[in-house]
């Protein structure tokens, strides 16, 4: 009996140090100006030595973040009030050692660029600067919400963004004022 309640504690804290590691990975700040909700954030340990040599491969390496807009509702399930999917893409050509970098958000290409520098390629895989993702309209005064923000890497290895290559995620909270 001291064996299985041993063995059930150190899996619970086991856990609770994954989930931990996790919501330090990804570093958001939402800011409502105007009449949207503008999201900035960071997958801090994103760009790993493994995705380095992935992407210096030739291997298209994207970069999927899934940003969800949420009201917390106390003692039931919270509501998700809109959504968007950020995909960054990154193809890179072993000839002419220059990075094709592609922004797609919910589908339609924001942005693309070339570069040869590898501080740009970290910048533009992992860096989201005042992104107007959502509106306020749906949002009511003194409410209070939180983006989640779940980032993906594809191709995996099992190592990319976490131990068991599924993604990594976290959440920061704000109040709606008018």
């Amino acid at each position: 009996m001291r064996i299985v309640r041993s063995v059930v504690l150190a899996v619970i804290l086991i856990v609770a140090t994954v989930s931990v590691s996790a919501a330090e990975g990804v570093r958001i700040v939402p800011l409502v100006r105007d009449d949207a909700v503008l999201v900035s954030f960071e997958l801090t340990d994103g760009y790993t030595p493994a995705v380095k040599d992935a992407v210096h491969s030739g291997l298209k390496t994207t970069f999927t973040y899934e940003i969800e807009l949420r009201q917390d509702v106390p003692a039931w399930v919270d509501r998700t009030i809109a959504a968007s999917v950020i995909t960054n893409t990154v193809q890179y050509d072993n000839l002419t050692r220059r990075a094709t970098l592609t922004r797609t958000l919910d589908g339609h290409v924001e942005s693309t660029e070339t570069t040869e520098d590898e501080a740009v390629i970290r910048q533009w895989m992992t860096t989201f600067q005042k992104m107007p993702l959502f509106k306020t309209a749906d949002l009511e005064t003194n409410r209070e919400y939180y983006v989640r923000v779940k980032a993906t890497a594809r191709p995996t290895n099992g190592s990319m963004l976490w131990p068991w290559g599924s993604g990594i995620s976290g959440m920061t909270k704000f109040t709606f004022l008018r």
